[in-house]
């Protein structure tokens, strides 16, 4: 019964949050739509007005970690599970698996919501009451004017570094995090790895100057004595490190990442740990264009944790427009993640962006005139990610069978199902909805390089599916009919027969195709109709620029790359063998040279055309994964070209064998 009272305040926590972002909306349209047709500009001082109301402000986040503590004591019968909040990393045994997704800020309470009924919020300070700071996190990343670092980065190259300074909390913190991120590819048996250390925050300018030394940095530590004396030389040896690259490397602070940070995960239980991460900003700090942010100062002063930054110029900034979902599971080789997880990762409320990167869309979107490499998903940020719902998956209350989550009609819930009279003096709902859809797309739909804007403003870009649905971009390909099936006038009767065969000839064509033996894909059958279809938008690069599309090259991709070189060598070497032994053979007669002759050059020819054609295919192919392009490997002309060839040298030989016999 507890946990039914829970069910029910969580679904009107949900509602609320639902209520008061529609409210908002709707004022925001109401003024946009006044503006429009009165040509007064009220919108700005409305604006203002309507944030100094605190209707639309309210932090729910306080709400959540109080409902996770009592749903988690009604979930344990009383007995919440205890343990150190930051233990659980540890474990050797376990195969840890980390996936990101995007959330829309529509849909964060409700993903919120959905999390706590699995996994209670994570508080370091359970004695503390929650405060919105407990959940900031501000970090510095570190590169150079070369933007060495974010080119490993995005490229994944072995090795690879992230450079780091972080703290928890506002700008009073005095303890601050140097970590360093290390990437390592599969194939050389290590993971990648996260490391860190300690430091007080005014020896920070000394110790990434070299002037503070690392014995100084860790000579309270080994004073203290609470840490063996094998993790701190472990610590002292990443000290070094860091601090040798910053100043070999002549790294400088270049850009900021600020965010508000939810955890779910069991005390001292790592095995699911998921992190959700909003309001997600990146500021630049460097000095590098002549106008001074963080000076001589391993950060700027002059922002703290005040989002949304409202201080700051336009291109010093960049606000993130979706929330970010972390999900890391340690399950042991062969164990699959809860059911649970699995549902939520393949819900309508995320979207999967496999490696994104804080820094690295940071670095992107900050400088714009130095960074000529993209990562993939950059070009799609304008695309809309809310999608419509796969499988019954949401917010529901108890004993309802009808789904009210965020991407519900309003249509489809029970109120609307038992209301009765006063639906017959409404507007019909089609027609209403049809009268507002037509109006907003006349007066709201703009086109950007010629794909429309989701309608109602935001600034997204509407994706294949909701194009399709809005009937627009219509293919002539789409007909679900041809005009040959209508009446038939006496002029189309005289080009009948040649349209018969024409049919016949790729009636028969198809047939031979399917019955040709080829690999077939697998239809895959879901809950939604329409999953099978899939949708492709091409995306361009802005002038100048190239997207990069991460691709994994191992060593054994150069080794087969190699054997293949080999394989065709020792072809031209079997066939000049070929060509000597005919050259061995061959006479003068009375007419002239002998036949087998032309047939030794036959063989000859082919013999150097598969060596230079294999010695260039070999280079081409070193130089495309040396530069990770994402291109085909395989090879189907140069085999056919080459078999050509030799079956016009054999035909010359037998040809030569026969005129000599005649």
């Amino acid at each position: 019964m507890l946990e039914e009272d829970l069910s029910d305040i969580i679904a009107d926590v949900h509602d609320l949050a639902k209520f008061t972002q529609l409210n908002y909306t709707g004022f925001q349209k109401i003024i946009k739509k006044h503006d429009k047709q009165t040509g007064w500009t009220l919108k700005p001082v409305f604006h203002a007005r309507l944030n100094a109301k605190p209707f639309f402000k309210d932090n729910y986040d306080a709400f959540i970690v109080k409902l996770s503590k009592l749903y988690d004591l009604v979930r344990t019968r009383g007995n919440p599970t205890m343990g150190d909040s930051s233990a659980g990393g540890n474990q050797q045994n376990f195969i840890r698996q980390t996936t990101k997704y995007w959330v829309h800020p529509d849909n964060i309470t409700e993903l919120k919501l959905i999390i706590l009924k699995h996994l209670p919020v994570l508080v370091f300070n359970p004695n503390k009451e929650f405060e919105k700071e407990d959940a900031a996190i501000s970090s510095i990343y570190y590169d150079n004017r070369d933007f060495e670092l974010y080119l490993g980065r995005l490229r994944k190259d072995e090795g690879a570094e992230a450079i780091r300074l972080r703290w928890y909390g506002g700008m009073q913190n005095q303890t601050i995090f140097v970590e360093r991120k290390t990437h390592r590819e599969d194939w050389t048996g290590e993971k990648s790895v996260k490391a860190r250390f300690p430091l007080k925050e005014k020896h920070v300018n000394a110790f990434m100057k070299g002037e503070y030394t690392v014995a100084q940095a860790f000579e309270k530590m080994r004073r203290e004595g609470k840490k063996s004396v094998k993790e701190i030389e472990n610590l002292e040896a990443l000290a070094r490190e860091v601090q040798y690259s910053v100043i070999t490397r002549r790294l400088e602070p270049a850009v900021r990442s600020f965010y508000n940070r939810t955890a779910f995960q069991l005390p001292g239980d790592a095995r699911v740990r998921i992190s959700l991460d909003t309001e997600l900003s990146l500021v630049r700090e460097d000095n590098w264009d002549g106008k001074k942010r963080s000076g001589d100062n391993w950060r700027r002063m002059d922002i703290g944790i005040d989002y949304p930054f409202s201080q700051l110029p336009p291109n010093d900034i960049e606000r993130f427009p979706y929330a970010i979902l972390e999900v890391k599971l340690q399950t042991q080789a062969g164990q699959e993640p809860p059911a649970w997880v699995r549902e939520l990762t393949s819900s309508h409320l995320v979207e999967a962006v496999p490696k994104f990167s804080k820094f690295i869309h940071g670095t992107a979107t900050l400088f714009p005139h130095n960074i000529k490499l993209l990562p993939f998903w950059l070009p799609q940020m304008g695309v809309d990610i809310r999608k419509p719902a796969t499988h019954r998956f949401g917010i529901e209350r108890p004993n309802q069978s009808v789904s009210i989550s965020t991407s519900d009609e309003p249509s489809s819930t029970s109120d609307d199902e038992g209301s009765s009279g006063e639906d017959d003096e409404r507007t019909p709902p089609n027609e209403e909805t049809h009268l507002l859809e037509n109006h907003d797309r006349e007066n709201e739909a703009t086109a950007v390089n010629g794909t429309p804007r989701a309608p109602g403003g935001g600034g997204n870009f509407l994706d294949e599916e909701e194009r399709s649905g809005t009937g627009e971009h219509i293919d002539d390909a789409t007909t679900f009919y041809d005009s040959d099936d209508d009446i038939i006038s006496p002029t189309h009767r005289r080009h009948r027969t040649p349209q018969i065969l024409t049919k016949l000839t790729n009636g028969t064509l198809y047939i031979l195709r399917k019955i040709a033996p080829h690999p077939r894909s697998t239809q895959v059958t879901g809950h939604n109709p329409h999953a099978a279809t899939i949708y492709h938008r091409p995306f361009r690069a802005p002038p100048g620029k190239k997207i990069f599309v991460p691709i994994r090259i191992e060593p054994k991709v150069h080794f087969a790359a190699e054997r293949t070189f080999l394989s065709w060598f020792e072809f031209s070497i079997i066939i000049s063998a070929i060509a000597t032994t005919l050259l061995n053979f061959t006479t003068t007669q009375e007419g002239g040279r002998n036949a087998l002759l032309y047939a030794a050059l036959g063989f000859t020819v082919t013999a150097v055309a598969s060596l230079m054609y294999a010695a260039g295919l070999y280079l081409y192919r070193v130089r495309m994964m040396l530069l990770r392009r994402p291109v085909g490997f395989h090879e189907k002309w140069g085999p056919n070209v080459l078999c050509g060839l030799m079956l016009v040298a054999v035909l010359v030989n037998f040809a030569g064998k026969w005129a000599g016999k005649m």
